[in-house]
């Protein structure tokens, strides 16, 4: 038995849309899973094979619109992936209460969101996968990023606390968290923060978005079926 065959299993990626969400997206598609991907838009360049649906992670109405929709598509829901996720820097004593709303309303809510709709079906399918995108940033405090280190913070706390809670059920809820990852978006920072990244980590490189979607595939597979409750850190080391 190959224990990363997904054939036929439904996978719902939050955040799907780009970096770390698209190269999961991906991972499962290789994997013959069933993808849907939610998201604020349509990303420029869908991925062939995988479903998109417009929603506000935020937002509690349409999200549970949203997995409705896949129930009635699918019949079905395997692995929930809760990756979307934004940032708005600035230290504690510049950031306005907008920004630090935001960043706790997708971060946060919009994992619980998911997690709340999602569960009663997985409370009666008696299975499941749920794997949080959290950070390295949320387990050590990163200055400027006050909002953010909160938000993912509190995604390890909600990754194990549901983890108890459906554990009866045989869910696995997991986390990973990622340090500094090359995506089209942190590509855009200046060179002196990506250098500064590179050096914490221990074998001088940084990670690449195909190093989490594969941890996350791991977490979703029958090889991890005694792991919940767990962070897992991919972060070559930046965290030491």
């Amino acid at each position: 038995m190959n224990p990363f065959d997904f054939k036929n299993k439904v996978v719902l990626i939050t955040g799907g849309g780009g970096g770390l969400g698209k190269a999961t997206a991906q991972a499962f598609l290789n994997h013959q899973a069933r993808v849907v991907c939610v998201d604020l838009r349509p990303p420029e360049s869908p991925l062939a094979g995988c479903q998109y649906d417009e929603v506000d992670v935020s937002n509690f109405e349409q999200v549970a619109a949203s997995i409705e929709r896949i129930i009635e598509r699918h019949g079905r829901l395997d692995c929930l992936i809760n990756n979307a996720g934004i940032s708005q820097d600035a230290p504690v004593w510049r950031m306005t209460e907008g920004q630090w709303d935001a960043v706790l309303e997708v971060n946060l809510k919009g994992s619980f969101n998911f997690i709340h709709h999602v569960a009663p079906y997985f409370r009666k399918q008696n299975s499941g996968k749920i794997v949080n995108v959290s950070s390295i940033n949320g387990m050590r405090g990163k200055f400027g990023l006050v909002n953010y280190a909160a938000s993912k913070a509190g995604l390890i706390g909600l990754t194990k606390t549901i983890a108890k809670e459906l554990g009866r059920h045989q869910v696995n809820v997991n986390a990973v968290a990622p340090g500094y990852i090359l995506t089209p978006l942190t590509e855009k920072l200046p060179e002196k923060v990506i250098d500064a990244a590179r050096r914490e980590t221990v074998f001088e490189r940084l990670g690449k978005p195909e190093d989490v979607a594969n941890t996350i595939i791991f977490l979703c597979s029958e090889l991890a079926r005694h792991i919940t409750g767990e962070v897992i850190k991919i972060d070559g080391g930046q965290y030491i």
